[in-house]
């Protein structure tokens, strides 16, 4: 079983981490997928590194497993972040377009309707990346953050991305890209570290978060992961549960229900959290003061009729 870190040359919040990790001892060449991309092997690290955008290469998981012969059980990914704030941050997030229809085309990549398995590692290298960034004095320059659920490429596998905004200045940061190296490198057993984030199916009977509705950066679901020992899965910002006003839509005088992809959103999410956390509890938390009361009663409903558990703060403790 190997781990996949992923990186571009393209962005200097890619490549400049991927550099930095490729600092640390142990590395030597491995094999290519193609002329394009080269890969670098450290005992069951393999870092790729390509020349395309981070979210253009597809099913890169099951590409190395055609042609290596090696069983991939995680994906890391190293990227820029960007935000309308420019705040320099450091984000973890798992990736998925769960609320797009078929024949949408994903502005980040991905596959409309699909969510990758979220890693289990989020939760908890969310907390260590914090510990790291304050250890080299990134904190409170740098906001340590979760983000919301979004953008692809498309694997099957148990991913993340990890993320360096939010401008060009930031982007190119030294101290950020070695601080993002250090996670890896510490989250992953390496240099003498004990693992981070592995989740055990015997061991880890645990309550995993489902993040449902609020901001991109998750406010009231981080108040919860920043706790030891929370496990999270995926993250549904309020824009990823398209949501139709019943009022908005009546055929011959009575409502026709609530419309959008919403359902569908969080029946993928659900599925694809579930998958990462064999034996885990999954519990739906929600962001009430997101939601006009329509939708926190409809999403209420959704849940209570497909057995997916709701979770007060307290249920995670």
């Amino acid at each position: 079983m190997v781990t996949l870190i992923v990186a571009t040359t393209t962005d200097p919040a890619s490549i400049n981490p991927a550099t930095a990790l490729l600092s640390m001892p142990g590395w030597l060449p491995g094999p290519s997928l193609s002329q394009d991309m080269k890969s670098f092997t450290n005992q069951q690290l393999r870092l790729l590194q390509h020349n395309k955008g981070i979210v253009e290469e597809d099913d890169l998981d099951r590409r190395w497993e055609e042609a290596t012969g090696e069983v991939v059980d995680e994906v890391i990914f190293f990227s820029k972040h960007t935000a309308v704030s420019n705040r320099p941050a450091l984000t973890v997030h798992p990736t998925g377009v769960p609320h797009l229809r078929e024949g949408d085309v994903p502005p980040q990549g991905g596959r409309p309707g699909w969510a990758s398995p979220p890693s289990p590692r989020i939760g908890p290298w969310l907390r260590l990346l914090k510990t790291i960034a304050q250890s080299h004095n990134l904190v409170p320059e740098f906001e340590i953050t979760l983000e919301g659920t979004h953008h692809g490429p498309v694997t099957s596998k148990p991913t993340l991305f990890l993320e360096i905004g939010s401008t060009d200045e930031y982007w190119k940061r030294q101290d950020a890209a070695h601080v993002m190296a250090l996670l890896v490198w510490q989250g992953l057993g390496l240099g003498g570290f004990d693992a981070v984030g592995n989740w055990n199916r015997e061991n880890d009977k645990k309550k995993v978060l489902l993040g449902i509705g609020g901001g991109h950066y998750a406010p009231r679901h981080m108040d919860i992961v920043v706790q030891d020992g929370i496990w999270v899965g995926h993250l549904l910002s309020g824009y990823s549960l398209p949501m139709e006003d019943p009022s908005q839509s009546k055929v011959d005088g009575k409502t026709d229900g609530i419309g959008g992809t919403w359902r569908e959103a969080i029946k993928v999410a659900f599925e694809a959290t579930r998958l990462a956390f064999p034996g885990g509890e999954i519990l739906a938390h929600l962001d009430h003061k997101s939601f006009k009361s329509w939708q926190k009663n409809a999403i209420t409903e959704f849940l209570s009729q497909h057995d997916i558990k709701i979770g007060k703060p307290k249920d995670f403790s």
